[in-house]
């Protein structure tokens, strides 16, 4: 199965570690510092065209990691995800 993050971007659900509100999240500094790790090594690929309101770590069967900034909620990534699992 796969979830679509928004901008024609699906992922596997086996490669997601999770799935994060940036709002809540953000707040953290080892959050930010983490952000800024994975952006400066450009594991980071931003699908917004506006401010991302959520971002979801994922990491490949071969071990690399890859953050994906997302406008969509966690709310409708959620559903997405529910829906997914019922089809």
């Amino acid at each position: 199965m796969y979830l679509h993050l928004g901008q024609g971007m699906v992922v596997p659900k086996a490669d997601i570690i999770g799935i994060f509100d940036m709002e809540n999240c953000t707040s953290s500094r080892h959050t930010r510092s983490f952000l800024k790790l994975c952006e400066d090594a450009g594991e980071v690929i931003d699908l917004s065209t506006d401010l991302p309101r959520v971002f979801a770590l994922c990491a490949s069967p071969d071990g690399a990691e890859t953050v994906y900034l997302s406008q969509l909620s966690s709310q409708t990534l959620q559903k997405r995800w529910e829906r997914n699992e019922i089809l």
